[in-house]
């Protein structure tokens, strides 16, 4: 069922992404800081980079991981960035 239907339970990706706060969405270095405690810090959310960022939470079974950087990132490459962004799978 679509999340825009009616009655509708929110998709665990929309729960993730409505429980971080506003800092974490800016993807500012500050909220980059407040995720990353490693050195080097992972590269911002909108970075080309991305995805060598740390996992934070890694779910195989269900084809998704969370990165450091607030990214989520699934299998097919397609990705959920903080802030509502999205990056469509690459075409096969």
């Amino acid at each position: 069922m679509p999340a825009t239907a009616p009655g509708a339970a929110p998709s665990r990706a929309t729960a993730l992404r409505a429980g971080r706060g506003s800092t974490a969405d800016t993807g500012s270095t500050t909220a980059r800081t407040k995720h990353c405690t490693h050195q080097p810090a992972c590269p911002p959310p909108d970075a080309a980079d991305r995805y060598r960022a740390h996992v934070v939470a890694a779910h195989p079974e269900q084809g998704w991981s969370l990165l450091c950087n607030g990214v989520i990132a699934f299998d097919d490459l397609g990705a959920l960035l903080p802030g509502e962004g999205l990056i469509p799978p690459p075409r096969r």
